[in-house]
């Protein structure tokens, strides 16, 4: 079987070669989990575990659209770089980032129009994808449930910074074809947004079989229950790939500020005409953001998501400095032990 068909290409092709292992076979990860993978290679399906030099040299295991290169022929011995891939910060306390897919060119963002749909949660989505550069697209499903979804449309419109946003009833079949002309063969796609958005239920209507059970949302806040339990990869008929990823309960950002600059373009251009180049927008003289008539709840918006991304780049910047202090101490230690020959 052609790599071509899992998404193999030049890019991947040159950096498999720099490893320059004959031994060394790659393959896609189509299933990730903790401890065990199932993996594509041009001679069928297989299951993998981690290479133990990978396992303690590396804290970046493969994710579900990892190219890897296999040794024995089960073992992920090295991640090939990435050419796009979407994260957010791990949850908890830990500083860390968690990589939800990867080697993905279209990101669907899926927000169901019932109690589901929320504008802020959608600009977080944007921002992470920004940061990704893979290329969104906003999918407002149940529109048969949604009184006026084209008033809906156009709030998200009017956030989305140019990104496309359409209107579909995955139950009614309606307005599917419109996602269907974002797909072209061997094209990766995503799935990401919240339980009971009708995430998997597009992923049955795509591949043309019922590959994802689904289930209702709850009546009293149409929020839905995990029903994809793991990342997973297919090939639909007409020869794209998709990847259908559980809900996200909860989207830490993972993302640089040039991002927000991106996902938030409308006051990015505003800002650049403000008297101050270091503008907070918060009262500032010579405010051009305030003094347009943008809406309120979009810079409060702005306002919050930056300072997250001020808290984040610092976390990581203590976390830095705290391993690197480790490794000077484990050097000190090491050179301790072991002195050396005496002059």
């Amino acid at each position: 079987m052609s790599l071509e068909k899992f998404g193999w290409n030049s890019h991947f092709e040159n950096q498999f070669a720099r490893l320059g292992g004959a031994s060394l076979e790659p393959a896609r990860v189509a299933v990730s989990g903790r401890e065990h993978f199932i993996v594509w290679t041009a001679t069928g399906e297989r299951q993998a575990t981690i290479a133990g030099r990978l396992r303690y040299e590396s804290q970046d295991w493969p994710a579900i659209g990892d190219w890897v290169a296999l040794e024995n022929g089960c073992r992920i011995a090295h991640l090939l770089p990435r050419r796009t891939w979407f994260s957010r910060k791990q949850p908890g306390p830990v500083t860390r980032e968690q990589v939800i897919a990867a080697n993905i060119d279209v990101l669907f963002v899926v927000c169901g129009l019932d109690g589901d749909f929320n504008l802020r949660r959608i600009e977080r989505y944007l921002l992470l994808a920004s940061e990704s550069g893979v290329r969104p697209v906003v999918v407002l499903n149940k529109a048969d449930v949604c009184p006026d979804p084209e008033r809906a449309a156009g709030a998200v419109a009017a956030v989305a910074s140019g990104t496309p946003v359409l209107t579909i009833s995955a139950r009614e079949g309606w307005a599917l074809e419109a996602l269907v002309a974002c797909l072209e063969p061997g094209l990766t796609a995503a799935f990401t947004g919240s339980s009971g958005a009708g995430k998997s239920t597009l992923v049955n209507l795509l591949l043309d079989r019922a590959q994802q059970t689904v289930h209702e949302v709850r009546l009293d806040d149409s929020r839905g229950r995990h029903t994809t339990v793991r990342r997973e990869l297919f090939i639909a008929p007409q020869g794209w790939l998709l990847i259908d990823t559980p809900g996200l309960r909860e989207l830490q950002l993972w993302a640089n500020p040039e991002s927000l600059d991106s996902a938030f373009s409308d006051i990015a251009e505003l800002a650049a005409r403000c008297r101050f180049r270091d503008c907070r927008h918060q009262g500032e003289p010579g405010c051009a953001v305030l003094a347009s008539d943008l809406d309120q709840t979009r810079l409060a918006s702005f306002s919050k998501l930056q300072r997250e991304l001020g808290h984040l780049d610092r976390e990581q910047n203590q976390r830095a400095a705290r391993e690197y202090k480790r490794r000077v101490k484990a050097i000190h230690r090491a050179m301790r032990r072991n002195p050396g020959p005496k002059k």
